[in-house]
């Protein structure tokens, strides 16, 4: 069923997915079904929400990717956006980032049984992290506001690069208090097939 619901949401947003990429998709929902028996993954717990909420959502970046080669998704959790993106974009790395080992062990479990060679799990507080290369794309879904983001993570940001963070309704406050070091390039709804909820894309980039 979610294979299918996948498919349809993906077709709904003209975004092309390899082949089998769907039933992949499917099988981190069902490993987050698993674990969340256990442990506190996601307060999402119904597979229909859990493909409209997590996977169509996470989608909604493809086409601000551009031509990055290499991404870091700062605050992964359950691998939401960074699991869907990198099963979309198998020829582009992704580093899947948290400082919660729970988090991390589940995603050293879907890496293994997914068969993902593009992602890496980095058990590591962001603003502690200094992995001696930088990223094309820094990216933020529900991570902390923009001010933090932009504090914390813009040392990950290769030169020419950017930062993108996944935000609800139309975050003004947030904006205003950006730091001078950065501005923001563009703020773009998204628009997430079957949910019924405003959604926005902040673009940043270091200011000149």
């Amino acid at each position: 069923m979610s294979v299918e619901a996948i498919e349809q949401g993906v077709a709904a947003m003209g975004a092309p997915l390899p082949a089998g990429a769907a039933q992949r998709m499917e099988q981190h929902l069902q490993l987050v079904e698993k674990w969340n028996r256990v442990h506190n993954l996601t307060a999402v717990r119904e597979a229909a929400q859990m493909v409209v909420i997590h996977v169509l959502d996470s989608l909604t970046l493809l086409p601000h990717l551009g031509g990055a080669r290499r991404v870091v998704d700062v605050g992964t959790g359950a691998g939401f956006p960074g699991i869907p993106l990198a099963i979309a974009r198998p020829e582009v790395s992704f580093t899947l980032l948290d400082s919660s080992h729970k988090k991390c062990s589940f995603l050293e479990q879907v890496r293994a049984e997914l068969g993902l060679k593009n992602v890496q799990v980095v058990c590591e507080r962001v603003e502690q992290w200094n992995p001696g290369r930088t990223f094309d794309v820094v990216v933020s879904r529900a991570f902390a506001d923009l001010a933090e983001f932009v504090e914390q993570a813009q040392h990950l940001v290769a030169p020419g690069g950017r930062m993108l963070a996944m935000k609800g309704v139309y975050p003004f406050d947030e904006i205003a208090r950006v730091p001078a070091t950065h501005r923001v390039a563009g703020v773009e709804e998204l628009r997430v097939p079957a949910l019924d909820a405003k959604r926005h894309l902040v673009l940043l980039e270091k200011a000149a």
